[in-house]
């Protein structure tokens, strides 16, 4: 069996069996983005268009981190204080658990700083990262205090912060001794503090599902009424947890996540299709991509890695609904309408249970 794995021999065989999606039809637009491929591999510096992108290609992970917050600061500036931001955090990975723990970790952390030292120059906002507990920002802040010592207006903190009790204090101590975790400075935890008193918006950064219920009593407690960005938690595959033996409830999202705009939402997703023809096996991928205040919108990934627009809603797309604009982009989705083969390319269940249990949540916002 052959596989063929570029785009470029999938449109010649099967963009004749294109159909008209029955979402708004983006084909003027992919026209106009492959026609300016070149143009597109340049970000966009102006604030964020409401008709959202003809394609997107962004030369760097600097220009990414730009376009995040650009998109993030309109969504803040239209009154949105709850904002999610979600894209993968290292490169060449469908989604950032694909790389090492770690890597993931610090490249969140170095990144959530670059997004601080922006509002910082463009705004004058005081930024505030929050890593889940104070072993991760002792090893954060020793990698990066440079970096944090240097930049005026940005500051890391944790959702630990100081001990409070005997018998936390005492946990502490026992981890230390035992090399669990290296001890970290009271100075520390003392500017943390008070710089989450002055900060003007909150990055939370790699938080699990576990802790999702001490960001959300954070954000009572300390963040009020001020910006609380969610960065690149990948929500998503957190929610997928709730509600499980050990997990927090579905409430969480119910009452807590449903609350966060994406402002910048990428989701890269990689597919098949098994053909009675050659190729035999068509590749293809693609990413359901938001840019505040754009719509949701379905990208195909041309060659080159050019993200391509085939279909958009104000809306915001599941995964199944996402996969079968691609499928009508392709032409493949060449099954008869209710027949058997197409039942069983699709499935039963075509939503995930935040995609349909709608009417219990707090907000509409996600």
């Amino acid at each position: 069996m052959r596989n063929v794995t570029t785009q470029h021999t999938c449109n010649k065989r099967w963009m004749c069996r294109r159909q008209k999606s029955r979402r708004v039809d983006a084909r003027s637009k992919r026209k106009q983005s492959i026609a300016r491929a070149d143009a597109a591999s340049t970000p966009n510096t102006d604030v964020p268009s409401e008709a959202g992108r003809a394609s997107y290609r962004p030369n760097s992970y600097k220009d990414l981190v730009e376009d995040a917050i650009r998109a993030t600061c309109t969504a803040l500036e239209r009154g949105y204080n709850r904002v999610e931001v979600d894209y993968p955090s290292l490169p060449n990975a469908a989604d950032s658990y694909s790389g090492a723990s770690d890597d993931y970790v610090d490249a969140n952390v170095q990144q959530a700083i670059a997004a601080g030292r922006w509002l910082r120059e463009t705004k004058g906002w005081r930024s505030h990262i929050v890593v889940p507990d104070n072993e991760e920002l002792n090893r954060s802040y020793n990698m990066f205090k440079s970096a944090l010592e240097l930049e005026d207006g940005i500051s890391m903190g944790s959702l630990t912060g100081k001990v409070q009790g005997f018998g936390a204090a005492a946990w502490e101590e026992l981890s230390f001794l035992f090399g669990a975790v290296g001890r970290i400075d009271e100075m520390v935890l003392q500017k943390a503090e008070e710089a989450s008193k002055e900060a003007d918006v909150f990055f939370f950064i790699n938080a699990s599902t576990i802790e999702l219920p001490e960001v959300e009593s954070y954000v009572d407690r300390i963040v009020g009424d001020r910006p609380a960005l969610l960065w690149n938690m990948e929500l998503d595959t957190l929610r997928s947890d709730l509600g499980l033996f050990g997990f927090p409830s579905k409430d969480v999202h119910y009452r807590f996540l449903s609350q966060f705009l994406p402002a910048f939402y990428i989701r890269q997703r990689d597919y098949s299709k098994s053909v009675s023809v050659a190729p035999f096996l068509i590749n293809y991928s693609g990413a359901l991509f938001r840019e505040f205040p754009g719509p949701w919108q379905v990208m195909l990934r041309q060659d080159g890695g050019l993200l391509a627009c085939v279909a958009e809603d104000k809306e915001r797309l599941t995964l199944f609904d996402f996969k079968e604009e691609l499928l009508k982009a392709m032409g493949l989705d060449t099954e008869e309408k209710g027949s058997t083969l197409e039942f069983l390319r699709r499935g039963y269940k075509t939503a995930t249970w935040w995609e349909e249990d709608i009417k219990q949540e707090s907000s509409s916002n996600w």
